[in-house]
């Protein structure tokens, strides 16, 4: 017999609400009911586009039939609006990162803990088939033992389109917190934990001037690292290389490759869901194609939220998994713990890998 769908409630109407606010289109473990935002009118007009209904956030956290709340507020607010969710008994799903400090997330997970209540959390792009298809082929040996992986995001920062782009610039911002968690959960996800790490920051523009609507003119003060580079030791031994600015002139250069003993693998953007995947085994001439058979590819936000409600339902762990999230916010704290303090940082945390996701699934 097929279990009902999960009731989900979203708490912050911004940019990435729209993506999410589609899920329940393509996951139909899930149904979304109420949206609320700090801001009501900005509730109102996305639930209305949506066929949702707009509520307050105490109205949303005390409706009985949400089970899970999806947390896409602002980064600053991602703890408190948590640690909300959590008292009022629900489970939660923070967008990235899981929360701004270490501390903060620690009550979190603490918390979920004394209630029996799980914690989720994004990016979930390492679901989706691109990914997928390179956690099967490491795991196949395709590349033999990983030995070293470069992931790269050069951009020129938000300010010239985002609508409100302060909150990127300050404590919790910054390309490390902004973009560093698609590229860590995948090398995380695909490597295993990281044990230790060292890394170098600077602030190359300490002023920002916002060039879009409707802040058009206004003065940024940044407040956070604007480059990051780092250097990761897995517990497998690979060592991996990565690099996340907001400063360079122009345009927007990523990537994600990994190097081993049999062959090296050329990983898709950890930002998307689809490909491609390209491998060369040692003694190939050329790069081969190889194709995705995983059925999510295109945008797919939620399917971290749809597993994590399938495991709720079916009392497995969920992929998305708090351990994961607090361990990649460890490591992004390490990078510029390291710059600052002019040493290798240790990680205290760990997790496991996810279940690789069936081709199929759901």
């Amino acid at each position: 017999m097929t279990a009902p769908p999960t009731c989900i409630g979203i708490i912050g109407a911004g940019n990435i609400s729209s993506t999410y606010l589609e899920a329940d289109r393509k996951f139909k473990n899930i149904y979304i009911t109420k949206l609320a935002d700090i801001d009501m009118n900005r509730a109102q007009v996305r639930a209305e586009r949506y066929a949702k209904q707009a509520a307050t956030v105490d109205e949303l956290l005390a409706d009985p039939e949400i089970t899970i709340v999806v947390n896409l507020t602002v980064p600053a607010a991602h703890a408190p609006v948590a640690l909300q969710a959590l008292e009022a008994g629900k489970h939660v799903y923070n967008e990235k990162p899981l929360a701004t400090t270490r501390e903060d997330a620690q009550r979190m997970l603490a918390l979920a803990k004394s209630k029996g209540l799980r914690i989720g959390g994004a990016p979930d792009t390492f679901l989706g088939g691109g990914l997928q298809t390179c956690r099967r082929l490491l795991d196949e040996g395709a590349i033999g033992q990983p030995v070293i992986a470069f992931a790269r995001m050069l951009s020129c920062g938000m300010e010239s389109w985002h609508p409100n782009p302060e909150f990127f610039f300050k404590p919790g911002g910054g390309p490390m917190f902004d973009m560093g968690p698609y590229y860590l959960t995948a090398l995380v996800t695909l490597l295993g934990p990281a044990r230790r790490v060292s890394g170098m920051t600077r602030i190359t523009h300490p002023e920002r001037t916002i060039a879009s609507q409707p802040l058009y003119g206004k003065k940024i003060i940044v407040e956070t690292p604007t480059l990051v580079s780092g250097l990761i030791e897995f517990g497998n031994g690979t060592i991996a290389n990565i690099v996340t600015t907001f400063d360079v002139a122009e345009g927007y250069d990523i990537g994600l490759t990994l190097y081993g003993t049999a062959g090296t693998l050329q990983c898709p953007d950890p930002n998307g869901f689809g490909g491609p995947v390209r491998l060369k085994r040692k003694g190939d001439q050329d790069w081969r194609d190889v194709g995705i058979q995983h059925k999510w590819v295109t945008n797919s936000r939620g399917l971290g939220v749809a597993d994590m409600a399938a495991a709720i339902q079916e009392g497995r762990p969920h992929r998305a998994s708090a351990e994961l999230t607090y361990h990649v916010l460890d490591l992004m704290h390490a990078f510029h713990d390291s710059a600052r303090e002019g040493r290798h940082v240790a990680l205290e945390s760990t997790c496991d890998r996810p279940a690789p996701l069936p081709p199929d699934w759901p």
